[in-house]
Formats: C-alpha cells, sequence, structure tokens
C-alpha cells in the first residue's frame, strides 16, 4: 500500500515543501491520535483544498483523507513510514540557494517550489490549524485523564461581538431609550465546537420570536448567552430566562409568584414599617407624607390587582386554589418548573426568554399559555419544537442553521412555505449560473489559442472572475428512525387491566375500577391534566406498579420497551453513548453499538462523546436507542416528544406507523398525537374515558371548560 507521501506526490503534485513537510509532520507526528477519517481531515483537509486550487471537490479531498487515514491504520511492522523523508523542521525557503538546490531537489524530488513562485497557502492558516490540532490533542488527553479521575468536566459555552462605538456611546450617555433588540455580528461557542459565526439578532419590540432548528445547533445556548449578558443588552432591557425550577422551601406558591414584582413588595414592606412606626408612636412626623406618596405609587401600579392577576395565572398553569396555598417545597419539580413559568409570566420583563414551556405542560395547560402569550405587550424570544403552539403564538420565525440565523415574518406553517420557496429559488439560481459559467468556459477552451480570438477570451475571463460565488443549496440531512419489529402473532388478551383500583395513600384513590385494554395494533395516546395520573396507569400496564385489587393481564411472549417521561435519569452521563450501551447489552462489537446509535441520529463523533454533553434531544435519542436495543413488540412511551426537533418527531411518527406491535404512548403535542394515534384516553376523575372523537372533540371540551371559568 502506498505511503502517505506518495498519496500526497501522486494527488498533490505541485504541493511546495514547506506544506508538504508540515502536512507529513502532522500525519507522522499525530497519526496515532486520530480516532476517525473526520479528525484527520479536519486536521489538514482545509489545506489540501487550498492546494489543489479548487481542481478537486470536497468529495475527492474526502475520499483522500480516507486513504490517508487508512495507511495509517496500518499495523507499524507492516506499514511504511508516514514520510520516506521526514525533516526535523519545515524548510524556509527564502533560505534555499542556487549553491546547494540541487542538493535539496534530491531530498524534495518534484516538491520544490519553481523560482520566483510563492507559497500557495497563507501562513496564517498554517498556524490556525496548528493551533486546532493542538487543542484537539490537550483535549484528548483530559478527556483521558477524566476517564481515569471521575465525573467528566463539561465544556462551557462563550460568546464573541463585534463592538460598535456608536451603540457604547449611546449606552453610556442614557439616550438609548429603545426596546428593541440588536446583536450584531456575533459569534457563540460551546467549547471547540462553533455555534454561530457572523450572526446578527433583531428582535423588535412588542413582537414574539420562535426559535428553531435542529437538535445540537445550539437554541438553548443562544438564549443562555443572552440571558447572562455575554451578548451585550442595553441595561435598561429587563431579561427574563425560565430556566430552573424554583427553590422548595416554605413560601406559599401564590406569595411565590407575588415576590417576582420587587417594586410592589417593597412599597408594600416599607408601607407596614411605616405603619408600625406611627401606631407605637416612635414616628418622626414625617411618615405621613412618606406613605401618601406609597399609597400613590401602589395606586399607579394597580397593586391591589396583583393578587387575582398571579391567581389567573397560576390556575391557568393548573394550580387549584388548594395548590395555590400550599408551600413551594410540597410541588415535585414538573410543577415547581411551572411556578418557575408563572412568576415569569407576572413579572413581565422587556424580554422573556422560554425554552421548550411547553415540555412541563399538559395539553389543558398548553392551550391556556397559548391564548396567554398572543396578548403579551412585550418582546418574547421561544425555543419550541411544538408546531401547533409555534402557529399560534410567534409573529416571526429564527431559523438556526448552517451556524447562522435566518428571519421569516409570520408562523411556523409561513416560515416552511417561504424556506421551501427560497430553496428553490436558490438551487434554479446556483444552476442557471453554473450553466452560464460552462458556456463561458467552452468559448475560452475553444479559442484560448486563437490570437484574433485574444481579446474576447480576456475579456471572458475577467467576466467569471467578477461572478459572484454562488453554492448549491445546502439541505439539511433526513433524518430517519426504525423501530425493529417484534411482531408475532398472540391470542388476546395482549395487555388489559380488569377492575383494578389503586392508591399511594387509601383516602386517596388514584384509580378506582379501572378496565382497559390494548393489543398489537394499539395507537393510543393517553391525555388529562398533570397529576391525573397518566404516568402511573402506565407503570401499572407495565407490571412496574401492583394493583391494589383488580387484576394486570399481559401475554407470556409480551416485550415491553419504556420511554421514561425522565430518561435522562436512566442514563449513565460520564461515560460515551456507545459504552452505555456496551454495559447495557454487552458481547457485541463497537461497529453493531455505533450502527444502532445511527439508527437514531448519533453518530460519528457524537456517539463517543460524553452523554452529558449531549443536548436534550441528543440524549432523548440516545435513550431510544438503548429502548429498542432488545426488539421489544410493544412500547410504552411517556412524553417521547420532549427535547426532539421538529424533523425528529416527524421520523418517529413515521417509524411508530410502520412498526408492527402495540404503542401506548402520553404526550402533549397536539401534531404527533394526530400523525400516530388512532385512540385517545382520558385521564380524569380516577378513571379512563375513551374519547370517540378523538383530539378535536377533546381541544372542544377543554375550551368549553376554558370559556366556563372566564379564560376565553
Amino acid at each position: 500500500m502506498a505511503s502517505c507521501a506518495d498519496i500526497l506526490r501522486s494527488e498533490f503534485p505541485d504541493l511546495d515543501g514547506e506544506l508538504f513537510a508540515y502536512v507529513t509532520g502532522i500525519l507522522h507526528g499525530s497519526g496515532a491520535d486520530f480516532e476517525s477519517v473526520d479528525e484527520l481531515e479536519e486536521a489538514v483537509g482545509e489545506l489540501l483544498r487550498e492546494v489543489s486550487q479548487d481542481t478537486k471537490d470536497d468529495g475527492a479531498i474526502r475520499e483522500i483523507c480516507q486513504r490517508l487515514f487508512n495507511t495509517l491504520q496500518l499495523d507499524e511492522g507492516q506499514a511504511q513510514r508516514c514520510s520516506q523523508v521526514l525533516l526535523d523542521a519545515p524548510i524556509q525557503l527564502s533560505q534555499i540557494t542556487d549553491g546547494y538546490g540541487d542538493t535539496s531537489a534530491d531530498l524534495l524530488p518534484g516538491l520544490l517550489l519553481k523560482r520566483g513562485q510563492t507559497s500557495m497557502v497563507n501562513a496564517k492558516k498554517l498556524e490556525k490549524a496548528e493551533a486546532r490540532l493542538k487543542a484537539k490533542q490537550d483535549k484528548r488527553l483530559e478527556r483521558d485523564s477524566l476517564k481515569s479521575s471521575g465525573p467528566v468536566v463539561l465544556e462551557e459555552a462563550s460568546a464573541s461581538q463585534a463592538s460598535s462605538k456608536k451603540e457604547t456611546r449611546m449606552e453610556s450617555s442614557g439616550k438609548n431609550k429603545s426596546y428593541d433588540v440588536r446583536i450584531e455580528n456575533f459569534d457563540v461557542s460551546f467549547g471547540e465546537r462553533v455555534l454561530l459565526t457572523g450572526a446578527d439578532l433583531n428582535l423588535a419590540f412588542g413582537r414574539r420570536y420562535g426559535l428553531v432548528g435542529r437538535n445540537g445547533l445550539g437554541k438553548t445556548t443562544l438564549l443562555k448567552m443572552i440571558a447572562s449578558q455575554s451578548l451585550r443588552i442595553p441595561s435598561h432591557i429587563s431579561i427574563l430566562h425560565v430556566e430552573q425550577e424554583v427553590a422548595g422551601d416554605e413560601t406559599p406558591a401564590l406569595q411565590s409568584v407575588l415576590e417576582c414584582d420587587t417594586t410592589r413588595e417593597s412599597l408594600l414592606r416599607e408601607e407596614r414599617d411605616l405603619t408600625a412606626k406611627i401606631s407605637s408612636g416612635r414616628g418622626e412626623g414625617t411618615e405621613g407624607a412618606r406613605l401618601s406618596e406609597i399609597y400613590a405609587k401602589l395606586e399607579e401600579i394597580e397593586a391591589d390587582k396583583a393578587p387575582a392577576r398571579a391567581s389567573v395565572i397560576l390556575a391557568g398553569l393548573g394550580f387549584n386554589t388548594k395548590m395555590q396555598q400550599q408551600t413551594t417545597k410540597e410541588f415535585s419539580g414538573g410543577w415547581r418548573m411551572r411556578l418557575a413559568l408563572a412568576r415569569a409570566l407576572f413579572a413581565r420583563p422587556d424580554l422573556l426568554l422560554l425554552d421548550e414551556p411547553t415540555n412541563m405542560l399538559d395539553v389543558r395547560a398548553i392551550l391556556w399559555l397559548e391564548s396567554y402569550l398572543q396578548t403579551w405587550q412585550s418582546t418574547i424570544l421561544v425555543v419550541s419544537h411544538d408546531r401547533n403552539f409555534l402557529n399560534a403564538v410567534a409573529t416571526d420565525i429564527i431559523h438556526l442553521h448552517s451556524q447562522r440565523l435566518d428571519m421569516y415574518r409570520g408562523d411556523f406553517e409561513n416560515f416552511m412555505k417561504i424556506k421551501e420557496e427560497r430553496l428553490k429559488n436558490q438551487q434554479r439560481e446556483y444552476e442557471a449560473q453554473q450553466q452560464y459559467r460552462e458556456h463561458i468556459q467552452v468559448f475560452i477552451d475553444r479559442f484560448r489559442y486563437n490570437a484574433n480570438r485574444a481579446s474576447q477570451v480576456q475579456s471572458k475571463l475577467k467576466l467569471l472572475e467578477k461572478l459572484p460565488v454562488l453554492k448549491p443549496v445546502d439541505k439539511e440531512s433526513e433524518v430517519t428512525i426504525r423501530f425493529p419489529d417484534g411482531f408475532e402473532k398472540f391470542s388476546p388478551p395482549i395487555l388489559q387491566l380488569d377492575e383494578v383500583d389503586f392508591y399511594y395513600e387509601p383516602s386517596h384513590y388514584i384509580f378506582h375500577s379501572l378496565s382497559v385494554s390494548a393489543d398489537l395494533e394499539s395507537r393510543i395516546c393517553v391525555v388529562g391534566e398533570n397529576g391525573a395520573g397518566k404516568s402511573t396507569m402506565l407503570k401499572i400496564l407495565m407490571g412496574e406498579l401492583a394493583p391494589v385489587r383488580g387484576i394486570r393481564h399481559a401475554h407470556r411472549n409480551l416485550k415491553i420497551g419504556y420511554f421514561s417521561q425522565h430518561h435522562v435519569d436512566q442514563l449513565d452521563l460520564n461515560i460515551s453513548a456507545v459504552e452505555l450501551l456496551a454495559r447495557k447489552f454487552p458481547g457485541k462489537t463497537e461497529e453493531e453499538y455505533r450502527h444502532q446509535l445511527g439508527s437514531y441520529g448519533i453518530s460519528g463523533e457524537l456517539a463517543v462523546r460524553p452523554v452529558a454533553s449531549l443536548s436534550g434531544g441528543q440524549k432523548s435519542r440516545v435513550a431510544f436507542a438503548q429502548m429498542t436495543m432488545p426488539c421489544p413488540n410493544f412500547y410504552i412511551l411517556d412524553e417521547p416528544t420532549n427535547h426532539l426537533d421538529m424533523e425528529t418527531i416527524e421520523a418517529l411518527a413515521k417509524a411508530l406507523n410502520k412498526f408492527r406491535g402495540g404503542v401506548i404512548l402520553v404526550s402533549h403535542d397536539e401534531r404527533f398525537i394526530r400523525l400516530v394515534c388512532q385512540e385517545l384516553w382520558v385521564c380524569e376523575n380516577a378513571t379512563v374515558t375513551r374519547i370517540e372523537g378523538g383530539f378535536d372533540q377533546y381541544r372542544d371540551i377543554l375550551k368549553e371548560q376554558f370559556r366556563k371559568e372566564g379564560f376565553l
């Protein structure tokens, strides 16, 4: 097999000595560090593309890198050295003189520059490539040391932004009174990965923006950079990011929400202190005037209406009157996240940042939130993968892709139409220009050596140089998911509950006389308010919880795959996805584990990164890969679409429809329910009711309840 040097000489005959020595030095000195062809291409691919001077496309460069990688993988005893001539240091071409040029030529046949020719590669790019490689090696050393020393230390996000003297002057002088947000020419990275480069984000006050894009591209990171002021926002604009759940303490839920209005709380506190001084006779005589000022301010901000407004928000998010008086420590994590959302809605910041707000809500609360946000007066930036929610709430869509942000007016459906039209126009324009270029090139090639046409040829060459460089449409890769079939013909009953009672405390029945059944052709969606018992019923169906009374029957050959609402808790975050599957299902090859993960979009470098460093959607895909490894014939899925991007949700729906086995799922995603489910079960009043009219009927029932409660 040819050595790396032979491959380089063959593919790049004009490669100069300095670059040849640099590339072979990388391949020889760092060959053992390259775990994949992707890493090798990242180290030297950009340099080779520049050397090729557009004679080789990306596919050809990739193929050359693959050959180099294969050569490096050979055992040392069988492989030739990466370079038959390896220099101790790069050749300084400026020091090469005629006196010893022949000797140098003997050392590097065909690789020295011709007299007067300069290096084809920018020295700065060489330095950048060296820096990238060194950073990669340092990162690998750090990762290897962490494996033996303890938990993984996660990379951190960072942002940089070009400064604007005009905005800085306006900010310092206090003249900037606008509540529009303009963040221009900024970069965002997560560790070594560049998420955004040269991006612009313009948010007009009062509009509601939906931020969409594939999992792992940096949507959540961007929100965090804005919230932490890592990207400059005018200081007079208040920002609230709903990210962490409310801390559990003795504060009642309603009071926890009211405390968000710090102005009101401060005025009420001062009013109590002044009143106490007057009552005790410790006043100085000025308290009365100050109290009058406080009462005027309280009236101005409508402080007396605040408890009612807070109560309406809490009720809309599912807190009944009793729950509003419970202390925050009595609520689970999911309810505390709802409290955090309620506090943000009550505080009414100038810029509200929401990251997947519907993940913590049931269908009823989602419908209420859609209605509430439609009348929101300030600016919203929301990350969501719920198409119906975005259609109801968003006035604009921001699409994050290819390390940039594209803005679209209108809701999500409008965004999809405009995006498709843009892509078609871009492709047509590119193809038309390619044809035009070919037409000109044919003329140039035909008359290149015709003296009579020399001026025309020169004119055509200049025309080619002036043409803008158009790129073909950068289409996002299609997401595919496939659940392995486990279908066998079983005689019924397959899975059923007969007259089941269940409670955690005898005074409070979760279910009473519950009877439901499913078979291997079922596509059932379970809906209902949070706390109605949806997840509990799933655990009874799986056999994880035993009925207090009644019977659970499951076919002896039934093999259930379960996706938990809290699936991340099932994953070891300190190891890679490949290691995770190897520990859970030992005895298979690494290639088999990688193939399984690849079926769910976890391929290449993602498969060997610590699970903790993956995005929420990527962790969900790892959980799917783990769940389907034993090939179940029945799936029970609790909120499977949480954190998944829209493309993956669509792919999941298609996979479930093709799967030859039974499915019961809990979901609040209206589009997903419509795509998959044939039956709708509603959990309420300690039982389950089958809705014959499907989701449309259920939505109508909820809207009627809203009207009765005064929400609509």
